[in-house]
């Protein structure tokens, strides 16, 4: 595609970057029309902005500032940041995340202009991400993008979709988060599938015909003669305890807990269930008998799960400094499906380049 050529597009697509504004030299909610003796350089060798006539480039408000720290270009006026964050008061937050991927060298195109390049990427992403070894205009994006501040919400449910739809696409779902320091840190997200090497099923039915038990704390013990369940159970002095949440099951409950029905579902998995209560979870969960490995999974209830970003982030960080995935419960039709957010290989890690 050559530079300045331009194609009409229908999509208007809601993301968490500025929508693409065509008319203006300096529309502080939506781009600068850049046309210095850099602009062509900028695009084909950087893919920056949107080419929008000869020697022409429209630049969002973060790109603008990317280009005026790291490619030496003047802001538009003396007072252009002050209107900008007066427009948009999270643009140092946006830039920052901008940053923390193109020092790198990688090559981020904005989803309002994605069309210009004919590719298309989910409604909800805010960038596509290219390596530094390729080019929007030849080459397919590796990464969709989306970024939060620390104290954004997080929607386990809605997330699960886009990093489903995502994935299915062929790309990696990235997620930056920024910080009140304007630090960033990088996950990536996957939707997982549980499976342990224990008979499915069989848990579920040995729970169903216990009974009795001696109360214990919030839990039943059962007699050790009597207890032939592998995938639950912790053994103590006086016998092996079981918690509330399994004593629902015992019981027969109906209906049942958030917390019952993902048990089962974790037990039907085949899974061997433990407390998680070390790792700030309510389960850890292992795949194979208990002492043939350690546990690759942490299982949080929704209902104790982070609210946002911030909870997020330190969950996924104590998971993988025990080498485990921490996973979220997401319902979805009746049927469990588990979110992962975990910390990227090293080569994958976006973050700021040294503060000035």
């Amino acid at each position: 595609m050559r530079f300045g050529e331009t194609k009409s597009s229908n999509h208007d697509r809601l993301t968490q970057a500025s929508r693409f504004s065509p008319g203006g030299m300096a529309d502080h909610s939506g781009t600068w029309v850049y046309e210095g003796p850099a602009a062509e350089r900028l695009w084909q060798k950087s893919a920056i902005g949107r080419p929008n006539a000869e020697r022409k480039l429209a630049l969002s408000p973060a790109e603008t500032l990317f280009v005026h720290y790291h490619r030496h270009i003047e802001l538009p006026t003396n007072d252009w940041l002050n209107n900008a964050l007066i427009e948009n008061s999270m643009l140092l937050q946006e830039y920052s995340i901008l940053e923390a991927l193109r020092v790198p060298g990688n090559k981020i195109v904005l989803s309002q202009n994605m069309d210009f390049f004919s590719h298309q990427i989910h409604p909800k992403s805010w960038a596509a991400r290219w390596s530094s070894n390729t080019h929007p205009k030849n080459s397919k994006a590796i990464s969709e993008i989306r970024w939060f501040h620390e104290s954004d919400k997080l929607d386990a449910i809605e997330l699960h979709q886009w990093t489903v739809d995502v994935s299915n696409s062929g790309r990696t779902p990235e997620v930056l988060v920024v910080d009140e320091e304007l630090s960033v840190v990088t996950y990536q997200l996957s939707s997982q599938n549980p499976r342990g090497s224990l008979q499915k099923h069989e848990a579920i039915e040995s729970l169903a015909n216990l009974s009795g038990g001696i109360t214990s704390a919030d839990g039943l013990l059962f007699p050790f003669d009597d207890w032939k369940i592998q995938q639950l159970g912790v053994p103590t002095a006086g016998g092996i305890h079981v918690d509330s949440i399994t004593c629902e099951i015992i019981q027969g409950l109906k209906p049942s807990s958030e917390g019952a029905m993902i048990l089962s579902d974790l037990l039907n998995r085949g899974l061997v269930i433990r407390p998680g209560f070390k790792y700030g979870t309510r389960w850890r969960c292992y795949d194979k008998p208990l002492g043939d490995d350690h546990a690759p999974f942490l299982v949080v209830l929704p209902e104790d799960a982070p609210r946002d970003w911030a909870g997020a982030c330190l969950a996924s960080r104590l998971a993988a400094g025990v080498n485990k995935i921490w996973l979220h419960p997401v319902n979805k039709g009746g049927s469990w499906s588990y979110l992962a957010i975990t910390r990227p290989p090293a080569d994958s890690r976006w973050s700021n380049p040294s503060k000035r």
